[in-house]
């Protein structure tokens, strides 16, 4: 099988502040990893997002750094908290001998027929799986068909999911991917409604008697206003026999 060719980045040797690179219209960045020195760089950020758009986390990168070349997987991108633009990148350098673990995306394909004909509904456990493999053999997702769903007695588990070879599938191959879930019966809805139903009076229930308390502690208080309005008159008037 022929191997797609990996995506090339360019970057260079950051050497003022990651602020300063932001304003340039660049991303900041570090790179490490196997045989080589913690370095800082900066990448031309509409570069990478086109890159990290096609690649994500699992594609083996070629970064050319000040004309030295890197293999290299991004390890971990920070965004901005409000934003949401890319505020920092890490590089991490593969020796291409060594075997690595990562997350690899799953892509759901097909249509199932318990879904369609039978009104099921799709449930997905897993968005990814852990895979082992050398960094060149490392896919960028693995596609899962649920049209084997027929009906709903049907699964697929992490065992069942088709992977090239040198790839080899991490955690519990008996963990569940994707099943289709019967349509709830009317009886089902009907209860379903019902506690939805007792929730809902039981808030309102709880409401009402903290808005009747509210009441009574006012009725309280405008007791005691009116008691301290006659003492205080009863004050007066006896002052004024006084005089």
């Amino acid at each position: 099988m022929n191997k797609e060719a990996a995506p090339k980045l360019q970057g260079k040797t950051r050497t003022g502040k990651a602020a300063a690179s932001r304003a340039a219209g660049a991303i900041p960045g570090v790179l490490y990893g196997h045989g080589i020195k913690n370095a800082s760089l900066e990448i031309e950020a509409k570069a990478f997002r086109t890159v990290f758009d096609e690649a994500g986390q699992t594609t083996l990168i070629d970064l050319t750094v000040d004309q030295q070349g890197h293999n290299v997987l991004i390890r971990e991108v920070q965004l901005h908290p409000v934003r949401s633009h890319i505020m920092h990148v890490d590089f991490y350098q593969v020796n291409m001998k060594e075997k690595v673990t990562t997350d690899v995306p799953l892509i759901f394909t097909g249509e199932s027929i318990a879904v369609k004909d039978h009104s099921g509904v799709l449930l997905r456990n897993f968005d990814t799986v852990e895979v082992e493999a050398l960094p060149a053999d490392l896919p960028r997702h693995i596609t899962v068909d649920i049209s084997q769903l027929k009906n709903f007695e049907d699964v697929i588990k992490i065992s069942d999911l088709e992977v090239a070879d040198g790839i080899a599938l991490l955690g519990d191959g008996a963990d569940i991917i994707a099943l289709v879930q019967p349509p709830r019966t009317e009886e089902e809805l009907e209860k379903l409604e019902e506690e939805v139903s007792e929730d809902v009076e039981a808030v309102e229930g709880v409401a009402d008697a903290e808005e009747g308390e509210g009441e009574t502690e006012d009725d309280e208080t405008g007791d005691d206003d009116e008691s301290a309005k006659d003492t205080e008159a009863s004050k007066e008037d006896e002052s004024k026999k006084t005089e």
